[in-house]
């Protein structure tokens, strides 16, 4: 017994000092880079950024159903992510909308552009034709099946190939004129980048084709040769180069602003939408804002914890230190979890670790009251302890596992609708709930046991007058 509770007190301090050294701010001891990879990650409302709800507008003949839904999240995620935004948060709400958090954007229009923005690319065979930029075309392609991206397309692969570039304009087209073929689209794409023209001097996307495209492609090229062929962008016609040499598996992207390429290959790597949205509600947060609201929820934790401590210290004696230091260690471990899974704190989540600390001393306060019941039926410190915690931990079991019922039911609802402040809360008290459970029941009983068994075994000198006299109920030896 004695060996398992030391090594348990050698487990406890070393996770105390692992906990600490990872929760500590700035990047001074760190080893190997380890701390500088684990952050702090801050939601929007703490840093700052862009929140925006788009609303899906299926097309005609559309329907919109949850995977069509999913898909365009997905998309949606993978366009966020060209953009090196950190700890962005794109999720679903309802059957329709998609919400989406981009913490410390500081181009607020580009990012909205870029994530509205349908981009199907098509190429098109203009049956023998030039088709003038901005022509507005129909094809036998739909956005729906389009699943990479979009851009405007010139081939340069192939020596012989000559793209022409040209500036897009208003559609002037006929849609519901000819309807004609697409060749390839961009979910035949393999990979987009930045790069240069012919001159060597403008900006260009450049793309490479995947599977059966690029011998699909070539085969077209081969037997089209002198013919135009036109690249269409949401079924407008971007350029219309002429072939004159096999294309196979590369090419390059011109007629576009110099300031859009790096947007457009974002849009090709991500995919195209399934479904057009329209932005219904966008909200911009500053720095400055977020920055005050951290400020004074650090203050309000630490008031929080300072005033806990000290009423546990003057009410509970001896366990109530042990309690304090019991808190501490839950803290530290806590917020090195919420680095390392990792967790972005928001206001509601930090309110949620603040509750958990409450919950975690309340657990003590079962454990000591049970103890103090204990010594006034006569038994030792010793037995008091064990008696105290054995009654006490059905009732911390109980009221904490309701309370991690109710986060996850907060959670998966929070989800649903789309309400991070919901997510954010539910996620930060559950793991709170589940540490305070460890710390109440394996670290304080630890620490007193071994308490116990190196200090005076006077009760008084743990609680304090009110348990010198024992009741004379008749107890059992222990």
């Amino acid at each position: 017994m004695r060996n398992r509770i030391w090594l348990t007190l050698a487990f406890i301090v070393v996770l105390a000092i692992v906990s600490t050294w990872i929760s500590l701010p700035g990047s001074d001891f760190d080893i190997g880079g380890f701390r500088a990879a684990h952050p702090v990650h801050r939601g929007l409302d703490l840093q700052g950024g862009l929140q925006v709800v788009l609303q899906a507008r299926p097309v005609a003949g559309q329907t919109l159903d949850r995977d069509t839904l999913e898909g365009t999240r997905q998309t949606l995620e993978r366009r966020v992510n060209g953009l090196g935004v950190s700890e962005p948060l794109i999720q679903t709400r309802g059957d329709d909308q998609v919400i989406i958090e981009l913490p410390g954007v500081n181009d607020p229009q580009q990012a909205i552009a870029i994530l509205q923005q349908t981009a199907l690319l098509e190429i098109v065979d203009p049956l023998g034709q030039y088709l003038p930029p901005g022509t507005e075309v129909n094809t036998t392609l739909g956005p729906a099946e389009d699943a990479v991206g979009a851009e405007a397309v010139a081939p340069d692969a192939t020596p012989g190939a000559t793209p022409v570039s040209a500036t897009p304009v208003a559609g002037t087209g006929t849609p519901d004129g000819p309807v004609y073929e697409t060749i390839i689209s961009g979910a035949d794409l393999k990979n987009a980048y930045v790069t240069t023209g012919n001159t060597g001097m403008n900006r260009v996307v450049g793309f490479e084709l995947q599977g059966d495209a690029s011998s699909k492609f070539f085969q077209y090229t081969s037997s089209h040769l002198g013919q135009p062929m036109s690249i269409v962008i949401d079924k407008h016609v971007v350029s219309s180069p002429t072939i004159n040499g096999a294309i196979s598996t590369q090419g390059i992207i011109e007629g576009v602003p110099p300031t859009e390429v790096e947007d457009l290959v974002i849009q090709l790597k991500a995919g195209a939408l399934a479904v057009p949205l329209d932005v219904i509600q966008s909200r911009t947060v500053g720095p400055t804002l977020g920055q005050d609201s951290l400020h004074k929820s650090i203050l309000a934790g630490v008031i929080g914890l300072s005033v806990v401590a000290l009423f546990m210290i003057l009410y509970y004696r001896v366990p109530g230190l042990i309690s304090v230091i019991a808190l501490l260690i839950y803290t530290a471990v806590v917020f090195a979890i919420f680095k390392l899974l990792p967790v972005t704190l928001t206001l509601a989540g930090i309110a949620g670790f603040i509750l958990s600390i409450g919950m975690a001393v309340d657990a003590n306060v079962l454990i000591f009251a049970r103890i103090k019941e204990e010594l006034h039926l006569g038994r030792s410190l010793a037995a008091a302890v064990e008696y105290g915690f054995a009654h006490a931990w059905p009732s911390i079991r109980d009221s904490n596992i309701t309370t991690m019922i109710t986060t996850f039911i907060l959670y998966l609802f929070g989800n649903y609708t789309g309400t991070s402040i919901i997510t954010g809360f539910a996620l930060t008290l559950f793991i709170g709930v589940v540490i305070s459970m460890f710390t109440a029941i394996t670290v304080t009983r630890t620490l007193l046991r071994v308490l116990v068994a190196i200090a005076p075994v006077d009760p008084r000198l743990w609680f304090g007058p009110s348990v010198a006299e024992p009741s004379t109920v008749a107890v059992a030896a222990d």
